[in-house]
């Protein structure tokens, strides 16, 4: 099952719902393709040197429970004192209805289901594509709802020893075959100086193979480090266990809200704060001529 995302009167976004994938992709819904308002491809799918990134997607690669081990996030599973290991722990995400569908707006409810057939967590997403200047943005706010009767925690490889692989979260993988890639914030540029920041915003940038530029601004409000790639592969995305495991009891929520602007064109960074001023959380966007809400 899909639908499409529409703004400005164009198709901008494809979401698959229930993808046929191998168990260890971590089977999940994800947006792909993402197109600039220009029909520049932004994202990538089963790449050969990630093959469980899925364009546009939540993925957490250490849910925990009592005695179970989830792997939410596909590939390997980080141990500590051992490395990267394959094991048979991966779950899937499965829809199980929608709260709204409309061209531009598409909200559902998940279950996040691991290996065993348990459900650690429930999920309510919102995704939403929204005019701004000229260019567009994604909208994604993500609802996680720890669904038993014990603690549940999210953790990453950084938690499991893995320093600085901090991943997991909202999570943007941007297409391989693009050059010229960038990643700046306000005060920094370079991978190694934005990768890890809290800083509110981050951009990446790069130039597609048919030699047309792209920009994405990537701006939360939740505090969360940003998790950083253009060197080994393009792709940002938040960092929710950066170095320490989230803790979340019996019933208790976790929310998050990342805005993309997808633009057309290298923006500077100037063209970037721009637009992250006009972001707020968490539950409002100002697109300079129109509002939306998250209803939340």
């Amino acid at each position: 099952m899909t639908e499409t995302l529409r703004c400005a009167g164009r198709d901008v976004a494809r979401y698959t719902i229930d993808p046929d994938l191998a168990r260890d992709r971590a089977p999940r819904p994800y947006l792909h393709p993402v197109r600039t308002l220009g029909g520049t491809p932004v994202t990538e799918v089963q790449p050969a040197d990630h093959v469980h990134h899925l364009g546009v997607s939540v993925a957490i690669a250490h849910v925990a429970t009592p005695g179970r081990k989830h792997n939410f996030w596909g590939g390997s599973t980080y141990v500590r004192d051992a490395g990267p290991r394959m094991l048979d722990n991966h779950g899937h995400q499965r829809h199980l209805g929608w709260i709204g569908r409309r061209p531009g707006e598409l909200g559902h409810r998940l279950a996040w289901i691991g290996s065993d057939g348990t459900e650690p967590l429930h999920e309510e997403r919102t995704v939403r594509a929204v005019p701004w200047n000229g260019h567009w943005a994604l909208d994604l706010t993500s609802v996680l709802t720890n669904v038993t009767d014990a603690d549940v925690t999210l953790g990453s490889s950084a938690t499991n020893g893995r320093a600085g692989a901090g991943y997991g979260g909202f999570f943007w993988r941007a297409p391989a075959a693009c050059t010229g890639l960038a990643a700046f914030t306000a005060d920094a540029s370079g991978e190694s100086a934005v990768h890890g920041s809290r800083a509110p915003w981050v951009a990446l940038a790069g130039t597609a193979p048919d030699g047309r530029d792209w920009t994405l601004v990537f701006r939360s409000a939740d505090g969360d480090p940003w998790f950083v790639r253009a060197a080994e592969y393009p792709g940002v995305g938040q960092a929710l266990a950066w170095a320490d495991p989230v803790l979340l009891p019996p019933g208790s929520r976790l929310t998050r809200r990342v805005v993309t602007l997808v633009a057309d064109g290298r923006l500077t960074a100037a063209d970037a704060r721009a637009f992250a001023v006009r972001t707020r959380a968490p539950a409002e966007m100002d697109t300079g001529t129109d509002r939306v809400t998250t209803g939340r």
